[in-house]
C-alpha cells in the first residue's frame, strides 16, 4: 500500500466519519426533549420507538467522547456526550449498581437482563467522558462498575446461568473478549490504576478455553474446561465477525506494549476466521458457521450484517500496519470494496446494517437494539487514525 493510497484512504474515512456518519446520528438521534438519544431510527432517520436501549447509549457516549479526545475538540461533540452521560448517570442505574438493558424516552425501567454488556459499555462511556470533561466522578463511577463487572463474573452462582447447570456447563466466548477492551479504555482515563495484569486474564482466558489451533477457530461456546462441544449447535458456532474483533483487541494490547509476540498470537484468530466467514458465493463475511459444515441453526446466519464488515475493516488494516504483510492489504482492500458497494445509504447517509446473503436489503432501518453509532464510526475513526500514523513512518 503505498502513500498516495493511505492519503487517499485516511481522507475518505474522515470524511465519511464527519460529514455522513456523526451528522446522521446528531441530527435525528439526539433528545432534546428528554436528554439522550432516541436510536430506533428507520433509513430516513425517522423515531421507529421511543424506548431507549441503554447500551447503545453507552455506545454513542463513547464515541462521542473519543472523537473529542483523539479527533479534533469540537464542543459540539463534547455537549452531545455529556447529553448521553447525564442521561446515563440518572436512568441507567439501578439500586444493586447494575445498568437497565433499556428504558422509555423519559427515562422509566424497561428491561435488565443477566448479562453484563450494558455495564461494560456503561464503562467506555464514563471513563471516556472522563477523560474528555475532566470529570473525576464519572471515572469514579466508570472504576466502581467495572470492579461489580468482575466481582459478578468471577464469583460462581452470582448471575443466572444460561443454561441450567445440571444439563449443561459451558463457558461463553464473549465476556472474556469484552473485559479486554473494556479495560484497554478504562486504562486510558485512569493513568494511576493498574490494568494490564487484567487485561493479561482476559486475554489468557479467550487463549485457554476458546482458541482451538487443532480446529482452526476461535468457538463462541465452550465446555466449563474449554471442551469442545461437537454434539450442540452452540458448540459447533463460530461468529467470524465477534472473532475477529477479540484478534484486533489483542493485537491493539500488543500494539500498545510493543509486543509483536502478542500480536503474533491473535494472527492466526484472524486469518481462522476471515477464511471461514468469507462467503466464497457471494462475498461478504457471514454472520454465523458451522465449523463441521453442517446447517447453523441460527436463522439469520447467512446474513451481511454491517458490524462484522466494519471489525474486519480495521482488523485486517491494523494487521497490515503491524506487520506489512500483503495478505493483509489484499484483505483490507476486498471487504472494504465490497461493504462500500453494498452498505452506504447514497440517499438518506449513515450504513444500512442488515443483508441479505446476496447482498440485497433485508432491513433498510439506521437503529434498532443493536445498531447504532458504535461500529461503524469506530471503524472510520480507528482507519483515520491508524493511516495518519502510517504515512508518518514512510
Amino acid at each position: 500500500m503505498n502513500k498516495k493510497r493511505m492519503q487517499s484512504l485516511s481522507e475518505h474515512f474522515y470524511s465519511e466519519l464527519v460529514n455522513n456518519t456523526m451528522p446522521f446520528w446528531m441530527k435525528h438521534a439526539t433528545d432534546r426533549e428528554y436528554g439522550g438519544y432516541t436510536t430506533f431510527l428507520d433509513r430516513k432517520g425517522q423515531m421507529l420507538s421511543p424506548d431507549k436501549p441503554m447500551w447503545v447509549m453507552g455506545r454513542i457516549s463513547w464515541v462521542l467522547s473519543r472523537l473529542y479526545n483523539v479527533l479534533e475538540r469540537r464542543e459540539e461533540w463534547l455537549d452531545a456526550a455529556r447529553n448521553g452521560i447525564e442521561f446515563i448517570r440518572r436512568y441507567g442505574f439501578d439500586k444493586d449498581g447494575r445498568m437497565f438493558y433499556a428504558v422509555t424516552r423519559d427515562g422509566r425501567p424497561l428491561r435488565k437482563r443477566r448479562y453484563l454488556f450494558t455495564e461494560t459499555f456503561g464503562v467506555i462511556a464514563l471513563a471516556e467522558y472522563a477523560r474528555a470533561a475532566g470529570d473525576e466522578e464519572c471515572l469514579e463511577l466508570a472504576k466502581k462498575t467495572m470492579e461489580l463487572i468482575l466481582d459478578l463474573y468471577n464469583k460462581p452462582g452470582a448471575l443466572e446461568p444460561k443454561f441450567f447447570t445440571e444439563a449443561y456447563k459451558v463457558r461463553g466466548h464473549s465476556m472474556a473478549m469484552i473485559q479486554i477492551n473494556t479495560l484497554q479504555v478504562l486504562r486510558s482515563a485512569d493513568k494511576n490504576g493498574a490494568y494490564n495484569t487484567r487485561i493479561d486474564n482476559a486475554i489468557e482466558e479467550v487463549f485457554r478455553y476458546f482458541v482451538k489451533p487443532e480446529k482452526k477457530v476461535l468457538l463462541e461456546t465452550v465446555g466449563e474446561n474449554g471442551e469442545y462441544l461437537g454434539h450442540l449447535p452452540e458448540g459447533r458456532c463460530v461468529n467470524p465477525g465477534h472473532a475477529i474483533e477479540t484478534a484486533w483487541f489483542i493485537m491493539e494490547e500488543g500494539r500498545h506494549r510493543d509486543d509483536m509476540e502478542l500480536v503474533k498470537r491473535a494472527l492466526p484468530i484472524l486469518d481462522w476466521s476471515l477464511d471461514l466467514g468469507w462467503d466464497k458465493k457471494y462475498g461478504g463475511i457471514l454472520y454465523f458457521v458451522d465449523i463441521e459444515g453442517r446447517q447453523p441453526v441460527q436463522l439469520e446466519w447467512d446474513m451481511k450484517l454491517w458490524w462484522p464488515h466494519n471489525e474486519a475493516i480495521y482488523a485486517t488494516l491494523l494487521a497490515y500496519a503491524l506487520t506489512e504483510e500483503e495478505k493483509y492489504s489484499v484483505w483490507f482492500d476486498k471487504i472494504l470494496s465490497w461493504s462500500l458497494k453494498h452498505f452506504p445509504d447514497k440517499e438518506h447517509g449513515e450504513w444500512l446494517g442488515y443483508l441479505h446473503r446476496d447482498g440485497t436489503v433485508a432491513l433498510d432501518l439506521k437503529g434498532n437494539y443493536f445498531k447504532g453509532p458504535f461500529h461503524l464510526p469506530r471503524q472510520q475513526l480507528f482507519c483515520h487514525l491508524l493511516l495518519k500514523e502510517m504515512m508518518s513512518k514512510e
